[in-house]
């Protein structure tokens, strides 16, 4: 899968603001591909897009975009296809997380469903058929977590989500690879415990850079499951 990131190279990455998003984007900058990044927060988008303009992108495209509306991911992918012709790599990486616990407002739970799994869902419907007519190899990348498999106390909706993304994105790699002649496969990114945000680092934490780089060796192997040990556990 490494031709995927190839110099000229088509990728559309969500929340690409800040965190293990905008860490992607920096480094496929720093490969010489055409980066198209979204994200809601549209003043700190720009602030990346501008960076990963500095760090080699053969172009750079931003959108502040509700991932979680559909005609706003639709209007993306058309302009990313209209803009560029294709589509190599898609991150779904977009998430929110709401206070712990297990009875907040029924809203708090929808939203982030919402973010955290039905926006993947809606971008691949978005850009996948397109990514197969390319008839070359792609890669459809989305970010789960920890959680979703270990299911700690303390975020039960965020880890309710994020295993719901892992049960779609197992269901949707098994589609892919037997689907005749396609060369677009589905990879789920489970990174451990994160400094994202504006959270301080912490010992036992890996960096976003550290992520994003286990994130593009793996694709670049073949691996579905791209797990990203921490200080806390091992891989």
């Amino acid at each position: 899968m490494a031709s995927i990131f190839r110099p000229g190279a088509i990728a559309v990455v969500t929340g690409a603001a800040s965190g293990i998003g905008r860490a992607v984007c920096l480094r496929l900058a720093q490969r010489g591909l055409i980066v198209a990044m979204a994200d809601a927060d549209a003043d700190r988008l720009a602030g990346a897009a501008e960076e990963v303009g500095q760090a080699g992108a053969a172009e750079v495209m931003s959108r502040a975009v509700d991932v979680s509306a559909e005609p706003a991911m639709a209007a993306l992918a058309d302009d990313v296809f209209a803009r560029f012709g294709r589509c190599d790599f898609l991150m779904n990486n977009a998430a929110v997380r709401v206070a712990g616990g297990e009875r907040e407002d029924l809203d708090e739970w929808r939203r982030t469903m919402e973010v955290n799994f039905w926006a993947a869902v809606i971008a691949e419907r978005a850009f996948l058929p397109r990514m197969q007519s390319q008839n070359a190899p792609a890669a459809i990348v989305n970010t789960g977590s920890k959680q979703g498999i270990t299911n700690p106390p303390g975020n039960l909706i965020y880890n309710v989500t994020k295993s719901a993304l892992k049960t779609y994105t197992e269901g949707m790699q098994h589609i892919l690879r037997n689907t005749e002649g396609c060369q677009v496969t589905a990879h789920l990114l489970v990174p451990g415990f994160t400094t994202t945000g504006t959270r301080s680092p912490q010992p036992e934490a890996w960096m976003p850079e550290q992520v994003a780089d286990r994130m593009i060796a793996a694709i670049e192997s073949g691996d579905f499951y791209i797990i990203c040990e921490d200080g806390e556990v091992t891989a």
